[in-house]
């Protein structure tokens, strides 16, 4: 498959050839899998106190009183400790010791990954995911494009390359959160935009990070996640020409 590299002005500057990842067979069941599965390692252990609904000084007063025979406080006569009871314990309740990681094959993995690489290079799929461009699919750039320190000038690219209407939307589409989560540091939720793929780290990772919805990361440290978030694969992405020529040699 050919793909046009561009320069930092939008023009064409020479036609290469994609590594055999991008035509690897779409497969959105296993991509789901492996986010699923990358998810679940930050997933967080919760549970209550061991001693919880059990700390009391209680007994079984026994027959005989016209009560049921389940413990009761010392110092009065209420029921305590069942789960039954008020203020008494859970009868299930969530165990720290759950293991929430959820685990997937290495060729798995490397599979969705291809196939989700792959999605990226396909238009239908990416506006299915409601991204916004102009152009044909891959976008690749430059790699004088790594060097760019200032995010004016990240904007600039972008604008010629064509994606920077999606990262508008995303800032259109910043919202606040529905639920508790909005008084735990998480108030805002934001659209994903563009994921910018470079081949090694450089400048443009400070260049491009405030900008909305958008995510820059080394082409080592690409996952499923960054290209399918929430599962959904076709995100849009514009790679460097060393990512491309990396990712050729990694997958």
């Amino acid at each position: 498959m050919k793909a046009n590299v561009y320069g930092l002005n939008g023009e064409v500057v020479e036609e290469i050839e994609l590594p055999a990842a991008f035509s690897e067979e779409f497969r959105p069941d296993i991509i789901r899998k492996a986010v699923h599965a990358i998810q679940s390692h930050r997933r967080q252990p919760y549970g209550p106190n061991p001693l919880a609904g059990t700390n009391y000084a209680a007994e079984n007063w026994g027959p005989g009183h016209g009560y049921a025979r389940v413990p009761r406080w010392k110092i009065g006569s209420r029921a305590v400790k069942v789960p039954q009871a008020v203020g008494g314990r859970r009868a299930h309740p969530p165990k720290v010791q759950k293991k929430w990681e959820e685990k997937i094959n290495r060729k798995e993995m490397r599979k969705a990954l291809r196939s989700a690489l792959a999605a990226t290079v396909n238009a239908e799929i990416v506006r299915q995911r409601n991204h916004v461009f102009e152009g044909d699919l891959p976008k690749i750039v430059v790699d004088d494009f790594e060097g760019i320190k200032r995010t004016k000038e990240v904007v600039d690219v972008l604008k010629a390359l064509g994606v920077y209407q999606d990262v508008e939307r995303a800032k259109e589409r910043k919202r606040v959160r529905a639920g508790k989560g909005k008084m735990r540091g998480r108030r805002y939720k934001m659209k994903k935009s563009v994921l910018i793929v470079i081949g090694n780290d450089s400048d443009v990772l400070k260049a491009a990070k405030n900008l909305p919805g958008v995510d820059v990361v080394a082409a080592r440290n690409l996952n499923v996640e960054l290209l399918a978030p929430g599962g959904h694969a076709g995100r849009l992405v514009v790679y460097t020409k060393s990512a491309i020529n990396y990712l050729g040699e990694w997958l």
